[in-house]
């Protein structure tokens, strides 16, 4: 299984994109954090990231999500890695919880994500959310600690720079065929492909 990562600043516009290739027909995980945000408030906590065990539980669930049976082919697109959770916890400014680290250390042992990760780049605004409260230079300041992780880590960062979604999805499209060594595209008017090969 070849995994690819789209990571950035929070509001980039990463999970837009995300959603976009899996109606294109791509194998995409969705993020972990803004799911265990969401189960979190729903118990009542209104700011689950201030809580001690927040990126402990995120990674639990990036590896749980990662390991599901019942992948269809050979690519995957994953709406963030462990490596972008270990930068929320330096955004932070907390170290990492003992899950993490593992998860960490595991994904890095065992090479579980592709080395070429999609860095999705800021719009120029945020959109606050439930999940989301951050202003935009705060934005700006997470997304250079994602860079800085991921390229300490040996990772190679493919810019999506900001552009309408359909101009990012075939961006990331066009490197993903040729990462993953797929076919290319249709003819234009052809179906649209469906890439569980």
């Amino acid at each position: 299984m070849r995994r690819y990562v789209l990571t950035g600043a929070p509001g980039a516009g990463k999970t837009t994109l995300a959603d976009a290739l899996h109606r294109r027909g791509w194998d995409v995980v969705a993020e972990a954090a803004t799911d265990v945000i969401a189960a979190q408030q729903g118990r009542g906590v209104a700011e689950p990231w201030r809580e001690a065990g927040f990126v402990d539980a995120v990674a639990r669930l990036q590896r749980e999500r990662r390991e599901a049976p019942g992948a269809y082919g050979s690519v995957q697109v994953h709406d963030r890695s462990p490596l972008c959770t270990l930068a929320l916890a330096r955004h932070l400014g907390r170290p990492p919880g003992r899950a993490l680290t593992e998860e960490v250390r595991r994904v890095l042992r065992d090479g579980a994500y592709q080395r070429q990760v999609f860095l999705v780049e800021p719009l120029g605004f945020v959109t606050p959310s439930a999940a989301r409260r951050i202003g935009y230079a705060d934005s700006l300041a997470f997304a250079r600690v994602h860079e800085e992780v991921y390229r300490a880590h040996g990772h190679r960062l493919i810019a999506v720079p900001p552009a309408p979604v359909r101009a990012r999805v075939a961006l990331v499209e066009a490197h993903l065929r040729r990462l993953a060594d797929l076919p290319s595209d249709r003819a234009e008017g052809g179906p649209d492909p469906v890439y569980f090969t």
